[in-house]
């Protein structure tokens, strides 16, 4: 995408902001990565690690922020310009709430990793592999403006729903059988349902991907506008 800009501090000024939007994705994979790894290592203290590093992510939050007013409180940027900054604006709200759902996982982690394992974490791994593949894309296609990367992210949240489906399903049917596993059964599916926000907000990020793009607002069509 091209940059529009009248001098040198402003095309400065824009670069920074994809910048900071990657390092602020990067961030937020390093931290799902690290959280499901958490659990299935049942490592508590990488858990807890991640949990500080959060507290970067909600910096980066507020200086991307405050990049997105200066910039468009100096410069009143036009057409391209102006949807990029206003997405990137909206991008980092979802980001930095992923940043806290993978704190979540961790937490669950913690509380999981203290008790005997009540069955391996394939389908968690899975969800955690897909939605972390999926935030990536997204800040991949929101920095090259390809909304048809973003089209793709869309429809691999079926993926991640039919996933927490089948782990809330499996873990039901352990609870029913036994209740001493009730209280780890559902910090499982918690941290299922976390992961599968995660997924939610990715495809957010896809969704403003594609109105940045082609101007289309296409929230709860989950397809990329003809023509």
């Amino acid at each position: 995408m091209a940059l529009n800009h009248s001098n040198r501090e402003y095309e400065a000024e824009l670069l920074k902001l994809r910048h900071d939007i990657l390092e602020m994705g990067g961030r937020i994979e390093e931290m799902i990565r690290d959280a499901v790894r958490s659990l299935i290592e049942r490592d508590s203290d990488l858990a807890r690690r991640t949990i500080a590093a959060d507290n970067h992510v909600n910096r980066l939050e507020i200086d991307t922020d405050e990049l997105c007013l200066r910039i468009l409180a100096r410069r009143q940027p036009m057409a391209s310009d102006l949807r990029f900054i206003s997405i990137a604006f909206k991008m980092v709200t979802d980001l930095e709430r992923i940043g806290d759902l993978a704190v979540n996982v961790c937490e669950r982690a913690i509380d999981l990793n203290a008790q005997p394992e009540l069955k391996p974490y394939e389908d968690t791994q899975r969800m955690a592999d897909i939605v972390r593949e999926m935030v990536s894309a997204a800040i991949e296609a929101f920095i090259n403006g390809d909304a048809e990367r973003a089209a793709a992210i869309i429809e691999r949240d079926d993926e991640v729903d039919e996933l927490y489906h089948t782990i809330f399903r499996d873990i039901l049917s352990l609870m029913l059988e036994d209740t001493n596993v009730v209280e780890r059964g559902i910090h499982i599916q918690s941290t299922a349902k976390f992961l599968e926000r995660i997924g939610d907000h990715a495809t957010n990020l896809a969704e403003q991907v594609i109105f940045m793009a082609k101007g289309r607002d296409v929230r709860h069509e989950g397809k990329l506008p003809k023509g």
